[in-house]
């Protein structure tokens, strides 16, 4: 029996201050629809700007995991989306008041509980799965990292760590089940050592930090003097070095915590795959770098297996929208107006048809010997017809227009030719705000991809 996709039965928000920056932020997790995944929204900025949690958003890893779209961000992720792997949930959107998800204990125990106290749900879609079916490597060898998937019909973890500290020499961590993930591993806190700290304060980092939040491991011998240092950083009198070396916590939640945070840390970071992996994850070494890597490497070959998907429409149907209807949408015209009929239109997604024919005026220059539709012109008829999607959403379209403002992400996959019929898709990457319209781009002919990218343009009232 096929297993279905989840997202969380009623919304849940929670607020802290973040590791890193310090600051305070609110986070509101709403339920989503099936196929929408994991999205992080900004609602602090202007037009609520949307990043899917995919591994080609990563900007950094140097103390947590960072995604962003240019210089908008979202950072220390992992705990909140490895909670999110736990409990499988596949759809959700994370809106944030600020750039960094917060600490909290610095664990994933706190965000599985809040999940927990929303609610998950089935939904009516299929789960996908990206199955390993041979072995996947990503290697760092002046530094002994090794990650390594193997095939397997569950999701199985093994970590090991090592450190040049007496301390913490050699851990190991496994998980057989994601079943055991909440009394195995969701309560194990992030860590560091007592002589990274100032250098840490020192890069700005850690604003946020604190002994209730993590763990600091003390293993070499230290000055009172550098106690007091570290005190006043963390703005705390009360700072003692405890038994064994660990800075003000009384007691680890297992021997191994460290190794079993690393793990934490794995799954969290490998839900930027965008689907749950079948197999078996033996990593060495790990930290944040190497496992948005390796989850890098698996959305290469999921996307060189499956790419972009022609949507299933019949071209001979009845249009939604026909020739004069785009017309009175549009002020394109003849030799510029470049879509020929709309067969699906949503609130965010449209499907367009163009007719290819040797008659096209741009053919007798473009090349009078071998017609090749120019690329621009792709661009162009795409862009018309994201404004038949755009110009749906106000009252009197005819008294508006779409204008470029951007585009980004263009690949050209396909010569277009005399006798192709192209077909377009244009989805919203996130709400129309203020007339800015931010959408993803294919044309098709048949089931081959053509011209991809992202478009953005501006409605516009027009002038009387």
């Amino acid at each position: 029996m096929a297993e279905k996709q989840k997202t969380i039965l009623k919304e849940v928000s929670f607020s802290g201050k973040g590791l890193h920056t310090g600051k305070v932020t609110q986070v509101t997790i709403i339920p989503a629809e099936s196929g929408y995944g994991i999205k992080f929204k900004r609602v602090d900025l202007p037009e609520n700007p949307i990043i899917p949690a995919l591994a080609e958003y990563v900007l950094e890893t140097a103390r947590g995991t960072v995604i962003g779209i240019k210089d908008v961000t979202v950072s220390t992720i992992e705990h909140l989306l490895a909670a999110l792997c736990a409990l499988q949930i596949d759809n959700v959107e994370i809106q944030i008041d600020g750039p960094e998800v917060p600490i909290l204990n610095g664990s994933s125990k706190p965000f599985y509980d809040l999940l927990v106290q929303a609610g998950v749900q089935e939904q009516d879609a299929e789960r996908e799965y990206f199955e390993v079916v041979k072995k996947i490597e990503y290697t760092e060898p002046e530094r002994g990292v090794e990650i390594i998937a193997y095939p397997c019909d569950t999701f199985k973890v093994d970590v090991k760590i090592s450190y040049d500290s007496p301390l913490l020499k050699n851990q190991f961590a496994s998980l057989s089940s994601l079943d055991d993930f909440y009394n195995e591993i969701a309560a194990c806190r992030t860590f560091c050592f007592f002589r990274e700290i100032e250098m840490m304060a020192q890069h700005n980092l850690i604003k946020g930090g604190d002994v209730d939040n993590a763990i600091v491991i003390v293993d070499k011998k230290v000055t009172q003097s550098e106690i007091d240092r570290i005190a006043s950083i963390f703005n705390k009198k009360d700072i003692v070095i405890e038994k064994e070396g660990i800075l003000n916590n009384v007691e680890l939640a297992f021997d191994n915590e460290p190794a079993r945070h690393k793990l934490l840390d794995v799954i969290g970071d490998l839900m930027l795959v965008g689907m749950p992996i079948k197999g078996h994850i033996i990593a060495t070494i790990p930290g944040h770098k190497a496992n948005t890597e390796f989850a890098k490497i698996i959305r290469k070959d999921i996307k060189s297996k499956r790419g972009p998907q022609a949507p299933k429409i019949d071209i001979y149907a009845t249009p939604v929208v026909d020739i004069n209807g785009i017309k009175k949408m549009l002020p394109h015209r003849y030799p510029f107006q470049l879509v020929d009929k709309i067969m699906h239109l949503s609130e965010n997604e449209v499907v367009g048809v163009k007719n290819v024919t040797n008659n096209e005026p741009f053919f007798q220059g473009h090349f009078p010997e071998e017609p090749v539709m120019p690329g621009v012109l792709h661009l162009e008829a795409l862009a018309q017809c994201g404004g038949v999607l755009a110009l749906s959403t106000v009252e009197n379209p005819e008294l508006y227009s779409t204008y470029f403002l951007g585009m980004d992400k263009i690949k050209f996959r396909r010569k277009v030719i005399p006798g192709d019929v192209l077909v377009f898709r244009l989805k919203l990457l996130s709400p129309i705000r203020r007339g800015i319209v931010h959408m993803e781009c294919q044309a098709f002919v048949g089931d081959q991809l053509a011209t991809e990218g992202e478009l953005m343009a501006q409605i516009v009232k027009n002038k009387e």
